[in-house]
């Protein structure tokens, strides 16, 4: 029987790529995000349904999971929205520190909150997917904003994956600097790429396809006793020290 999944973000970088592997698989997809245009054409490409959604408006991701539910219980509810803030202390404003914050963490719980229902209707346990940063266990200068946001994430997924047992269960990846459009400023800057992926054991910055196998299984039945994890995708950075 196909799945139904909804997934934030779906229209580029990791979210796009977990979309493909989805549909390859036979599962139907709906996507959600607020670029239009690239909304429009990832979902023409996959075959998939979508809801433009800015994730700061509440009541629109409420609808955007109104219309995910029009096509059947949700199975699978992937949150693959982020920042990449990069300032040091005395940089961040406090509009820095709410921005990250609302689009990773609150966005995220507001999601779940209006997929709950949809997810509690499907037969069998439903799966929800979040992503946090290698930066959340690791002490990177200039990250204490979006670490401090995906802390929360890591937060949240434990917490919920308690609450809204057995019947969904809550799973979250926490990569390191993987090349997507997001992280386009870091990575498109080749001295820059090259020194990061040297700090790991894998000597390589990560692509989306190394993400995007683990983030299916997770939303899938194959990893049914699987929930509260945070687990990296992150060429060991988060525990190999490859320079001393």
């Amino acid at each position: 029987m196909a799945r139904n999944h909804v997934i934030f973000g779906g229209y580029g970088g990791v979210g796009l790529a977990i979309a493909r592997r989805l549909v390859a698989s036979g599962d139907h997809v709906h996507l959600v995000g607020r670029h239009q245009e690239r909304l429009q054409h990832a979902a023409a490409s996959l075959g998939a349904t979508s809801s433009l959604c800015d994730v700061l408006v509440p009541e629109q991701i409420t609808q955007a999971l109104n219309d995910a539910q029009s096509h059947g219980p949700i199975h699978g509810l992937c949150y693959a929205v982020g920042t990449i803030n990069l300032k040091p202390l005395a940089r961040l404003a406090v509009s820095d520190f709410e921005q990250d914050y609302r689009v990773n963490a609150l966005g995220a719980a507001l999601a779940i909150q209006a997929a709950v229902a949809g997810l509690k209707a499907s037969e069998g346990i439903a799966s929800v997917l979040l992503f946090s940063s290698v930066a959340v266990a690791q002490g990177f200068p200039a990250h204490a904003s979006i670490a401090m946001a995906k802390g929360a994430v890591e937060a949240l997924t434990r917490s919920l994956a308690t609450e809204l047992s057995p019947k969904i269960r809550v799973n979250c990846i926490a990569p390191s600097l993987t090349r997507t459009p997001l992280a386009a400023g870091m990575t498109g800057n080749e001295a820059m790429a090259t020194a990061i992926a040297g700090m790991h054991a894998s000597q390589r910055l990560g692509e989306v396809d190394d993400i995007a196998p683990l983030a299916c299984l997770l939303l899938g039945e194959e990893s049914g006793w699987m929930t509260g994890q945070v687990i990296g995708v992150d060429g060991g950075r988060s525990t190999l020290r490859v320079k001393g």
